[in-house]
């Protein structure tokens, strides 16, 4: 029976390649859309991920990553005191402005962190180095945010609030689709950006009649008159503080102290911070649900296409399921030729249109920095999608057979 369920897929071979394009679409948007989530439920907690901290300390009314309020800076000399600490890291994350060498602003999220710390990873550098970010005033952003920022290169100044920004470094693998673009420096450094407010772009005068400007940043980087910032002291603002439990210390327990110790102040462990983060974005903005309804509309979309292609067959083919029901074929015989042919259409569509979505994954994330994340788990389950839908499909074409009359071999 496998060979005429073969035969009668390839019999047409245009009408098999249209077949097929229909399958490679709509498998291609269920594995895009599905890749497109994971990316971005990733993306937001990569960061956190990536750290090497056992717990992350913040404000109560924490949010996710982007969204909490400040906590003082001695907190992290607070957290250090704890027994099961091993060493605390402070961290500033923040939205500001950001005007680039073109003068267009764009919004950032400024992460300080200490350079020379362990907890906090500024992701996979591609130029420059960390230890760039102990100068006043450096910063390195994530490459795929340059176009957004009005960057070439790197030595490029910028200007973020009233003080220079200096680009000595880039870095990969840390934008989250959902957040301003990142960029990292030194706790010193956030915290001057973070508190130097805003001053006037430019300086205007009249001269002959004619209205001359300046930029007043300009004049002032020329000049050197920027001061150095200045440490932070315990009543600065942070966001978070990091923590490194000691070996063999029940993170947990150490957790619980930490609550106890610091009132107003909770405590997370990495795992939990993540999950946090992804969950607000994928559950309670939206973005899920509309992700997840464009794969639903892929799979329909499948579901009709194989349908039409399989039902056509079948119906082109009537005399020959007659002429095999006459010769005392059973239905179930017949049922599995129509099922044979959907599963050939479902792997056949399903090998192309997964090595497309890898290639446009690998692509967009070079490119653009926006990760289509396709699991083996996404993979598998795509392609159980993939047989599901053309098995469903299947069951309308067999309607069609069901009811044939096998004397319609016999009719002129």
């Amino acid at each position: 029976m496998a060979s005429v369920a073969r035969k009668n897929l390839f019999e047409d071979i245009p009408r098999f390649l249209v077949a097929q394009a229909g399958i490679v679409f709509a498998v291609s948007l269920v594995t895009i859309q599905t890749g497109i989530l994971n990316g971005f439920s990733r993306s937001t907690s990569t960061l956190i991920d990536e750290s090497q901290a056992d717990i992350w300390v913040s404000a109560e009314e924490m949010v996710n990553l982007q969204l909490t309020l400040p906590i003082p800076a001695a907190t992290v000399v607070q957290v250090q005191e704890i027994d099961g600490v091993e060493y605390a890291e402070g961290l500033i994350s923040r939205t500001t402005t950001w005007r680039g060498p073109d003068g267009k602003i764009a919004p950032v999220q400024i992460f300080g962190f200490d350079p020379a710390g362990r907890l906090f990873r500024a992701g996979q550098l591609t130029e420059g180095a960390i230890a760039d970010l102990q100068q006043p005033y450096h910063l390195i952003p994530d490459q795929s945010n340059l176009g957004a920022l009005g960057i070439q290169q790197t030595g490029q100044i910028a200007t973020i609030n009233s003080l220079p920004a200096t680009v000595s470094g880039l870095t990969k693998g840390t934008q989250s689709i959902a957040a301003s673009s990142y960029v990292f420096t030194s706790l010193i450094n956030a915290n001057a950006y973070l508190t130097s407010g805003f001053t006037t772009t430019s300086n205007c005068r009249l001269e002959s009649g004619n209205l001359e400007c300046t930029n007043a940043f300009q004049r002032s980087a020329n000049s050197n008159e920027v001061e150095a910032p200045r440490p932070l002291s315990g009543s600065d603002s942070i966001t978070y503080v990091l923590v490194k439990t000691e070996p063999g210390a029940d993170v947990a327990v150490v957790k619980q102290r930490i609550v106890e110790r610091l009132p107003g102040m909770m405590a997370y462990t990495r795992e939990e911070m993540a999950l946090r983060t992804r969950t607000f974005w994928v559950q309670k903005t939206g973005i899920g649900f509309v992700l997840g309804l464009g794969a639903a509309v892929g799979v329909v979309v499948g579901v009709v296409v194989v349908g039409q292609i399989l039902y056509a067959s079948v119906a082109d083919h009537l005399k020959e399921f007659g002429t095999l029901k006459a010769m005392g074929a059973s239905d179930w015989m017949i049922y599995r030729i129509i099922i044979e042919q959907a599963l050939w259409m479902a792997v056949l569509g399903y090998i192309p249109s997964l090595a497309l979505c890898l290639g446009l994954g690998w692509w967009t994330f070079a490119t653009q920095g926006i990760a289509i994340l396709i699991t083996p788990t996404t993979a598998i389950a795509v392609l159980g999608i993939t047989v599901g839908m053309c098995v469903t499909s299947a069951l309308f074409a067999i309607q069609k057979v069901t009811y044939v009359d096998p004397a319609v071999v016999f009719k002129a």
